[in-house]
């Protein structure tokens, strides 16, 4: 079972930036794909950033420009930095892990982090 635990959420007004933190098992940092995702209440959860194990990243469009996503090798940390955030990435966040190749997708995805709360006001 991969074990993710997130952190970094919180509330900051429009124009503004966060960091969200995700340690991943050992185990897993290296080989798997990672992933962060987003939902709003009565939506479905939306694939955001994805890195792969040789560090390469993909956005989805409405994220590319203002969010970058990282690893920290030395600690088993996965990153989001989120700029110029929008009151329209109010979301609980998510980070995810899954074996092999990234997908968009969150029914590829197995392991999860419990969420963490992001709100950006206007």
């Amino acid at each position: 079972q991969v074990r993710l635990v997130e952190s970094g959420g919180g509330s900051v007004q429009a124009g503004g930036s966060l960091k969200l933190s995700c340690v991943v098992s050992e185990y897993a940092y290296a080989t798997y794909c990672l992933g962060w995702f987003r939902q709003v209440p009565g939506k479905e959860r939306e694939g955001i950033a994805v890195i792969v194990s040789d560090g390469s990243t993909g956005y989805a469009t409405a994220v590319k420009g203002r969010f970058t996503i990282s690893k920290d090798n030395a600690n088993n940390t996965l990153y989001l930095q989120m700029n110029s955030l929008k009151p329209d990435d109010t979301a609980m966040y998510y980070c995810a892990a899954k074996q092999s190749y990234c997908s968009w997708s969150r029914n590829d995805y197995a392991s999860w982090g419990q969420g963490t709360q992001v709100t950006v006001s206007s």
